[in-house]
């Protein structure tokens, strides 16, 4: 595998790495954005889900778009609504405008999760697909990584005093500092061929044999030109595949296992906790600062788990990875709820005359008051505070507050995202594209992926009102007991694909009627 090749697919795969970034520092903005607009539970959530939403219709149209003009021009575009993104996030003045901002992100990084994947393949021989393809999920996890560590940094100078950033403006530079990776992936991307298969699609024949010879030299590039011209000739008699044909006796059973796969990825949570990592930090009483400083260990897990999946998937197998993974996961989320149900929570004397926000001696009536429920806990701290005044000092009120086994719930969430790390994480993707028939794979793929992405927007949408309606302890019992079903739907249905060839497992899947 070429320098040229890999350094290409690398650049491709940075829309990957904004995507990460943006879902990530998106965790450390809520703890500011939200008391600044005053907003409700609902509208937090829609601040952290719309961009999901907006990625669902660009999932819809980005890939045959990009046949029409190209996966380079739509590539650029998405850079381009990156940084557009970044700069009306940063200087949002209003709740309308901030979720607006997002979405047109949104927009960018639900194109990108399509159009990168498409493009690397395109320049890619069969023998290097796979882990080019997958630099696409390790600049994601690099993203999150970068955007917790990012969003340390500025919660640590912010607290420190001894700066320019407060409370006020400091959510808005970590919005902000995403036009850096925007404009340098804007920058990059011009120097990236076009795809020579789009080339050949638009019978621009000289400039894709071209492309072919300046990346892989005139060996290998004859050998894609001759397998690209034998497939235009075979595909040139084929019907169009339409959505119905999903639906044929002899689909039915793929579509099932891998929608079955796309929905269990995520409505177990995990877009909850990456997205709300600081606000469920928080709730353990750690304090904001360790907070912000935990998200940056979950990234770093997150990032470690990926690479151990690319090692294991080849080795051990799809099914194994995927079972074990899941099993993983509800063990890890039920363990957050029991440390969450053991929580116990009493303000005493000293504490409230140690707090110094607005109106913190309104606590005085709940001193020595004991709960054992963290919504009836916060449900009082609201109707004496208000919600704004709650919303910005929740951190401090809960780390004065909470008496609770704070490590178990962190073994727990970094558990879970280890778990989902190295299996339903990159396995998914690897998984669906070898279940499906060359004839229906992009279809069903844009199919479940779109499923999957909705199941995400609404668990990003509704967390933030789980937590304060359900409280913490209901909320991860009810993802552990939807990742222990998806277990044993897994159990029973997922067939294991490493190491046999696309033709093979056609024949193996396809069920008759």
């Amino acid at each position: 595998m070429n320098k040229k090749l890999i350094s290409i697919a690398f650049v491709v795969s940075l829309g990957g790495f904004l995507f990460g970034f943006d879902a990530g520092i998106i965790s450390g903005v809520m703890s500011y954005a939200s008391p600044e607009f005053n907003l409700s539970d609902i509208q937090s959530g829609w601040v952290v889900s719309s961009p999901s939403w907006a990625a669902m219709i660009a999932m819809l149209f980005s890939g045959r778009l990009s046949d029409k003009i190209g996966r380079k021009k739509m590539l650029l575009f998405v850079a381009f609504l990156y940084a557009i993104s970044a700069v009306f996030s940063s200087l949002a003045w209003s709740y309308e405008i901030l979720y607006i901002a997002r979405m047109i992100g949104g927009l960018a990084f639900g194109a990108a999760l399509v159009l990168a994947p498409m493009y690397i393949a395109e320049i890619s021989t069969a023998e290097n697909r796979g882990k080019l393809v997958s630099l696409q999920q390790l600049n994601i996890v690099f993203g999150f990584f970068a955007a917790f560590l990012s969003n340390y940094f500025f919660n640590k100078y912010n607290t420190s005093g001894e700066t320019f950033l407060t409370d006020n403006n400091v959510w808005r530079w970590m919005l902000g500092v995403e036009l850096l990776p925007a404009l340098l992936y804007l920058v990059f991307l011009f120097f990236v061929p076009k795809s020579p298969r789009w080339l050949y699609l638009k019978e621009k024949i000289e400039e894709a044999k071209n492309v072919l010879h300046g990346i892989h030299g005139k060996i290998i590039a004859d050998l894609e030109i001759a397998s690209i011209e034998e497939n235009i000739k075979s595909e040139k008699n084929k019907t169009p595949v339409q959505l119905k044909d999903l639906l044929k006796p002899t689909l039915r059973f793929i579509l099932f296992v891998g929608l079955a796969v796309g929905i269990i990825q995520q409505i177990t949570g995990i877009n909850a906790v990456y997205f709300y990592a600081t606000s469920i930090f928080k709730q353990t009483g750690i304090g904001t600062d360790a907070a912000f400083s935990s998200g940056v260990l979950l990234s770093t897990i997150s990032v470690v788990f990926t690479f151990v999946a690319m090692y294991l998937i080849d080795r051990m197998g799809r099914r194994p990875l995927l079972l074990l993974g899941t099993a993983g996961v509800a063990i890890s989320l039920l363990l957050c709820a029991y440390g969450f149900k053991q929580a116990t929570y009493q303000l005493t004397q000293k504490k409230v005359s140690q707090f110094n926000f607005q109106g913190s001696q309104k606590l005085i009536s709940l001193v020595d008051k004991v709960y054992d429920s963290d919504i009836d806990f916060k449900d009082d701290l609201k109707s004496l505070l208000g919600n704004r005044i709650y919303s910005k000092n929740d951190g401090v009120i809960l780390e004065a507050a909470t008496t609770i086994n704070a490590n178990l719930v962190l073994m727990g969430i970094l558990g879970f995202i280890a778990c989902f790390a190295f299996s339903l994480g990159p396995v998914m993707w690897v998984l669906l594209s070898e279940l499906y028939p060359l004839k229906y794979r992009g279809l069903a793929i844009g199919v479940i992926a779109f499923v999957n992405s909705l199941i995400s927007s609404i668990v990003q949408l509704i967390f933030p009102w789980e937590l304060s309606n359900l409280g913490n302890a209901l909320t991860f019992f009810i993802f552990g007991i939807i990742a222990l079903i998806g277990f044993v739907i897994f159990i029973k249905i997922l067939p294991e694909t490493k190491g046999k060839s696309l033709e093979e497992l056609e024949n193996e899947l396809l069920k008759s009627s």
